[in-house]
């Protein structure tokens, strides 16, 4: 993740007054909830690549015994795997 989480709670809770100071918004929920769910939605966004990389070490485990002997380039394999993973999936980086 590359923006602290504690800045995910800032930003969350100045997009919520930002919008109710100019009126675009109006919500039937309390403000905290507004703003936790906002929070929710970005970290999810910001820690996708986290979770990507993780995946992508998952796989990689397979090839454990190739890459230590020096058959497989594990750099390599990693970046055409997660790039693989993100051309299916659609994910923005």
């Amino acid at each position: 993740m590359r923006v602290p989480k504690g800045w995910l709670t800032i930003m969350a809770g100045q997009i919520v007054d930002g919008l109710l100071k100019k009126d675009l918004i109006e919500i039937n929920a309390p403000k905290d909830r507004v703003r936790e769910a906002i929070f929710e939605i970005m970290f999810e966004e910001v820690t996708i690549e986290d979770r990507l990389n993780d995946e992508v070490r998952e796989i990689l485990r397979k090839f454990d015994s190739e890459i230590e002997k020096g058959n497989l380039d594990y750099r390599r394999l990693f970046d055409m795997t997660k790039q693989k993973l993100v051309r299916e999936r659609n994910i923005i980086l």
